[in-house]
């Protein structure tokens, strides 16, 4: 990155307590007078850098899992300030929560999906009844999630698309009552990170899904509760729902690619 004419370079990386690269770090800059005049993630290699006016700055990294970290520079004109190696190390309170068995409570817990309407607008709904479990191992790789979804309970706010979204030409609640998800796998991405491999059922078909999950901690309430957000992309052709209506030019009524995001308290059973 070249060092601009009317001010200096910023630059660095970041890794965790290993020495591994983070990418996506987020990095923040801010003036003395703690106005944020940068802001950026690291690329896949854990490295940042910044064009900025010369001065001094304050430094935030942070990423999901892992406590974050200040560090202050002074900027030249014309020059390249390096900070060198930002090593986060690990939050232990993101760390995977205590093994048991975690009852999904529907009442501070959400399915929501977000579909493309006409190519334009974004269309949001959310499955108003489910259940599940999630039983976490003391081998955290051995964990196990369940979730069962009510089809009739799909709710986007507009009565005759739900009651169209309920039909045949959907999800055909009246052959396929129940969305089933079950996991196969837990992995750690990082930092707070997991990796959940499992199938969904959908519509009477079943298709691989990895859900991108974000551990959120655990908080004493009404029981010991584990939250965690969890986000997936869904294409309606792997599950053979394939009603479509065209526009002028093709463009499609519904977008094919379904959102996907799992908003879960769980909470502990003695």
């Amino acid at each position: 990155m070249p060092i601009p004419l009317t001010g200096g370079l910023l630059s660095g990386e970041v890794r965790d307590a290993d020495g591994k690269p983070l990418p996506g770090a987020e990095i923040s800059v801010f003036d003395r007078s703690s106005k944020r005049v940068a802001h950026s993630d690291t690329d896949a290699y854990g490295f940042f850098a910044h064009a900025v006016q010369p001065g001094d700055y304050r430094i935030r990294a942070e990423a999901g899992g892992y406590q974050t970290l200040h560090e202050r520079a002074g900027v030249e004109w014309g020059a390249h300030h390096t900070l060198g190696q930002l090593t986060l190390v690990p939050d232990e309170t993101l760390t995977i929560p205590v093994p048991g068995v975690y009852e999904i409570d529907p009442d501070h817990s959400a399915v929501r999906f977000v579909a493309r309407h006409i190519a334009m607008s974004r269309v949001y709904g959310q499955f108003q009844e489910f259940s599940g479990q999630v039983r976490i191992a003391e081998d955290f790789e051995d964990s196990h999630v369940e979730v069962l979804i009510d089809a009739a309970s799909v709710f986007t706010n507009a009565e005759k698309r739900d009651e169209h979204l309920r039909s045949a030409d959907f999800l055909d609640v009246a052959r396929f009552p129940k969305l089933h998800f079950t996991s196969h796998r837990f992995s750690r991405a990082g930092g707070n990170r997991w990796l959940i491999d499992g199938e969904l059922t959908l519509h009477g078909m079943t298709s691989d899904v990895q859900l991108d999950t974000t551990y959120l901690g655990m908080q004493e309430w009404n029981g010991l509760r584990a939250g965690c957000l969890a986000t997936t992309q869904l294409h309606r052709e792997h599950f053979t729902v394939n009603w479509q209506q065209m526009l002028a030019r093709g463009v499609p009524v519904v977008g094919s690619t379904i959102e996907i995001t799992l908003d879960v308290q769980g909470v502990l059973q003695q």
